[in-house]
């Protein structure tokens, strides 16, 4: 099977799987615009989106692009006072596209190295306002208010960064031959591939809710930590259903299962697993200690600064708001590769994550107030940063209500048959 065959099956997938697009609605395709913006090599994947959302009955297609030249162009040239500035357009943009119905996918396809050398202030200042200005955006994502999706493109930078030894058109062949690995592409009927998957997926999040856990107790290298569960939270799988009643993936591969955190109940220290790559930068080998919920102290081999900007960002920054489980044997972690990207690492590893709570993985979450999800133990925050702190040396314990615990994972593997 050639490039471009292989292009337009990974383009149907996003629109029948991860979007399932309906007739009628609009797509519209997002680069990032803030931190990091995205290759425009990758914009073949976004044609390709295109062509496929049409042919799914998609009366209009758009694209927005966030070019990583041009956001480099702003940290060499810009006035050093302007980095709080964020468009005044697009976030309202994307809220009328979503509060209208329609479908939203985001392409991931940037260099993690890309900011690197520049001032960790100014990279600072732009996420604060991006998260800032993008809240009321991401508030309708945590409510699932439409179907949305990432996916992932590859691009020389990103390419690079995973495979540093080859050429960079041999390190963007190697990579996307992962992404199709990890994207069941490669599988004689790749739709088919991923309804055996959602399903078995789904069966683990029947499991887990069936057991309505009271904490989650984390033991490994460098973690010694108690994750506390809200009372009727939801284990959710990778396909979900948005508030217009449409069944979607949001994220182009997927192995987890995650929930909601409670946002004052977690108590001890926790060791990132992989790197994180924020805005721009990549934040490794860190730590973070927890006290009643709470963020009290970060500890980072690199870039320790943004570690501290990120938990710095409002109050809830300083909590959880998102709890997943994925097993060490996922295909992805067994690739052996890291790839400095969120999309595919969470997905090789367990992960919580800093900031915004989900409200569709609370029990009639989508229906309270903010002081109601607050007072049910649900955070709300700007931001929402997953980090991967899952391996093959990690052992998770299930705890009941009464105190007592059973194994779940040991050394990263489900410890039940019942979880597959």
């Amino acid at each position: 099977m050639d490039f471009a065959r292989k292009l337009e099956l990974y383009a149907e997938l996003a629109v029948k799987v991860a979007l399932n697009v309906q007739p009628g609605q609009r797509l519209l395709i997002i680069g990032p615009l803030a931190n990091g913006g995205a290759s425009l090599e990758a914009a073949p994947l976004a044609r390709q989106i295109a062509r496929a959302a049409y042919r799914a009955g998609s009366p209009l297609v758009e694209t927005i692009w966030g070019d990583e030249e041009l956001v480099l162009a702003r940290y060499k040239h810009a006035p050093r006072d302007s980095f709080g500035e964020f468009s005044r357009w697009f976030p309202r943009a994307l809220e009328q596209h979503v509060e209208a119905g329609h479908a939203i996918v985001s392409l991931s396809a940037n260099d993690p190295d890309l900011l690197k050398e520049e001032s960790p202030e100014l990279v600072s200042a732009v996420q604060q306002a991006s998260s800032r200005d993008m809240r009321p955006f991401r508030e309708h994502i945590s409510r699932n208010q439409t179907n949305w999706a990432v996916v992932a493109g590859a691009t020389p930078g990103w390419a690079k960064k995973i495979f540093p030894d080859v050429t960079p058109q041999e390190a963007t062949s190697k990579l996307w031959d992962a992404i199709w690995r990890m994207s069941r592409v490669d599988h004689p009927d790749p739709v088919a591939a991923w309804e055996g998957h959602l399903a078995s997926l789904a069966a683990r999040a029947d499991y887990l809710n069936g057991k309505q856990y009271d904490a989650l107790k984390y033991s490994g290298p460098g973690t010694d930590l108690t994750l506390g569960l809200p009372r009727g939270h939801l284990w959710v799988s990778g396909r979900t259903t948005s508030r217009n009643g449409i069944p979607f993936t949001a994220n182009l591969p997927t192995e987890e299962v995650f929930s909601i955190a409670h946002k004052d109940r977690v108590d001890g220290v926790v060791r990132s697993s992989k790197p994180l790559s924020y805005g721009g930068t990549l934040i490794d080998g860190f730590t973070l200690w927890f006290e009643k919920g709470r963020v009290t102290k970060v500890a980072a081999d690199r870039n320790v600064d943004m570690l501290q900007r990120l938990v710095d960002t409002d109050e809830g920054a300083r909590r959880l708001g998102e709890v997943a489980l994925v097993p060490h044997s996922s295909p992805i972690a067994q690739s052996g590769l890291l790839f400095y990207n969120t999309l595919f690492d969470e997905n090789a590893a367990s992960h919580v994550a800093l900031g915004n709570a989900y409200k569709f993985t609370l029990s009639g979450g989508n229906e309270m107030n903010e002081d109601a999800f607050a007072r049910a133990g649900g955070n709300r925050s700007a931001v929402h940063v997953d980090f991967m702190i899952g391996s093959g040396e990690l052992d998770v314990d299930g705890v009941m209500a009464d105190g007592t615990a059973e194994p779940l994972m040991r050394k990263g593997e489900w410890a039940t048959s019942s979880l597959g």
